[in-house]
């Protein structure tokens, strides 16, 4: 289940609004300057569906998010708990950092935890399943994937070497939650 707590940045254990309407989240959101919004595939995915079948069943969204915002790249990745670098790539993210670009990820399947810290407050975004949410470009965030990730997701891109991180140096994303 998707879910939204924010918090203020400093009191990580007291949760100022605990959200799980995908449209309360996503009015939220917006009102925080973050896309939030839910997609559907227009037809069934196979079992262990290629990066082109995937993009070809969220076509029209894509599409319609590279008109809007004038992305150039898009990508399926995925991620099983059996990967054997699964906790490096959990650990690449923990950390608070931004992106001169937009950070675009659509769940087609599993979970990710994304962690936005914006002005005094921290937003937890718990994404499944057909959502979507939109970073926009240099706000601090980090994500995590769980010790057991498992996810697969379509990644949409403004720079066509794709995603670059730039560590603030905080240690925040220490003091918040983990998705466990």
């Amino acid at each position: 289940m998707s879910e939204l707590k924010i918090f203020h940045d400093s009191q990580p254990q007291t949760v100022q609004q605990h959200l799980t309407d995908k449209a309360a989240m996503a009015q939220a959101l917006a009102a925080a300057g973050i896309r939030y919004e839910q997609w559907e595939a227009s037809k069934a995915l196979s079992e262990n569906p290629d990066q082109a079948e995937v993009i070809e069943a969220y076509q029209a969204d894509i599409n319609r998010l590279i008109e809007q915002e004038g992305y150039q790249t898009v990508d399926v990745v995925s991620m099983v708990p059996d990967h054997p670098e699964k906790a490096a790539f959990r650990q690449k993210f923990l950390e608070e950092h931004r992106h001169s670009e937009d950070e675009v990820r659509f769940f087609v399947e599993g979970r990710g935890l994304f962690t936005l810290h914006i002005g005094d407050n921290v937003y937890e975004v718990l994404c499944t399943k057909g959502d979507l949410i939109s970073v926009p470009a240099n706000t601090p965030h980090w994500f995590d994937m769980g010790p057991n990730p498992r996810f697969v997701a379509i990644r949409l891109f403004n720079n066509p070497e794709g995603w670059v991180a730039n560590f603030t140096g905080s240690d925040i994303a220490q003091r918040f939650n983990r998705l466990d």
